[in-house]
């Protein structure tokens, strides 16, 4: 890691989409390609207008499609790269993702969430992309997936995606939605932060041959390196083995071997009053929010109630929620949606103490609608 002075330091008051941008800009990223889309268009209009200042490229193109396939590009031409998009336009990612991680190029994607499916609910807010942001993308492989749930939280963890991005040499993807992208409130920008640093040394002729962590190294062209990128499984050299259920069966292991062995040091929760919960929620992203009120207040009552907040949903945090739900008698998953999340917490903890809370159709779920949930099984 290196330390990354930052001049634009201080309080400041900015919507969730801004504060994204912002720590996109922090983080080094010095590409940026996108298609205007709600609830997502502050982010392009933020960088839009302060990429070039930065020594960067901004490019606004004709589709998502393009969009994606810019930032691979760019990516794979040294520099650190993003997108924003929402609901269709994440959609429309999908193959060039699985390219992506296939060729294990490391990428940010922002998706500020809004109501589907197809052009759904454009202004309003959901959780919709939770496991489309997973399982999109045909075969085997893993990503990261960060849900911030304030304008502070848009800012640090869209930093933390660029480091995780690089270290791993993944898709990462910021999963926020409409609430956090369109809310105003303060935001402090600290005076450093830190960016991950993997300047290759030499020459590389074999770029896709893993370290002890299962991670090739960092290569980019124009650097003398021989490289192929192809989106057909291939050998350390990146020539294509599709054929060879050897070195295919090796590859696959290893994209999901080297997410999920090190789910300790990607993972990051929050807990809440733990030590006596008998009920437990668990949230993330915006609705984390609305959750705690509603915890805070039902422990105000004498309720023995808890909470886990995910900072990261993909990888799974198996081991804390596993822990954070042993000493529960039930456990209640907010979001919004049907209950994407929720079958995940049942598979760790079991369907007969686990019960979601659906808020959909564009409502964001008030703290008194989870109180009351907290209230009706405790």
């Amino acid at each position: 890691m290196r330390i990354k002075k930052l001049s634009d330091s201080g309080v400041k008051l900015m919507q969730g989409n801004e504060a994204c941008a912002a720590g996109a800009l922090a983080a080094d990223c010095r590409f940026m390609a996108g298609y205007p889309i709600t609830p997502a268009t502050e982010i392009p209009e933020y960088l839009s207008s302060r990429m070039f200042a930065a020594g960067g490229v901004f490019m606004q193109m004709e589709d998502e499609l393009a969009s994606i396939n810019a930032v691979i590009g760019a990516s794979w031409g040294g520099a650190r790269a993003m997108t924003a998009t929402s609901g269709p336009g994440f959609t429309l990612m999908q193959e060039a993702l699985g390219y992506a991680a296939v060729t294990e190029t490391p990428l940010v994607v922002i998706n500020v969430m809004r109501g589907g499916p197809a052009t759904g609910q454009p202004t309003c807010t959901s959780q919709d992309a939770v496991m489309q942001a997973r399982y999109g993308g045909h075969g085997d492989y893993e990503i990261i997936a960060l849900a911030p749930s304030s304008v502070q939280e848009a800012f640090d963890f869209t930093v933390r995606a660029f480091n995780l991005a690089d270290k791993y040499r993944v898709p990462v993807f910021v999963l926020s939605d409409e609430t956090v992208g369109h809310t105003r409130e303060k935001l402090l920008i600290p005076e450093s932060v830190e960016i991950f640093d993997d300047e290759y040394q030499g020459v590389c002729r074999e770029y896709f041959k893993p370290d002890e962590n299962g991670v090739p190294p960092r290569i980019r062209f124009f650097q003398g390196h021989d490289v192929l990128v192809d989106g057909q499984l291939h050998d350390q050299r990146g020539i294509r083995a599709g054929t060879d259920p050897a070195v295919c069966a090796q590859a696959i292991r290893r994209y999901c071997g080297k997410i999920l062995d090190h789910i300790d040091d990607i993972s990051s929760v929050e807990k809440f009053f733990p030590e006596d919960a008998e009920t437990l929620v668990i949230a993330y992203g915006s609705v984390s929010r609305s959750a705690l009120s509603a915890v805070r207040r039902a422990r105000d009552e004498g309720m023995k109630v808890g909470m886990l907040k995910l900072n990261t949903v993909w990888p799974v945090p198996e081991k804390e929620i596993r822990a954070a739900c042993a000493g529960a008698k039930r456990v209640i998953v907010p979001e919004m949606n049907v209950g994407e999340y929720l079958r995940e917490i049942q598979r760790i903890a079991g369907c007969d103490k686990v019960q979601g809370f659906s808020s959909i159709g564009g409502v964001f779920p008030a703290p008194k609608a989870i109180y009351e949930k907290i209230a009706e099984v405790t």
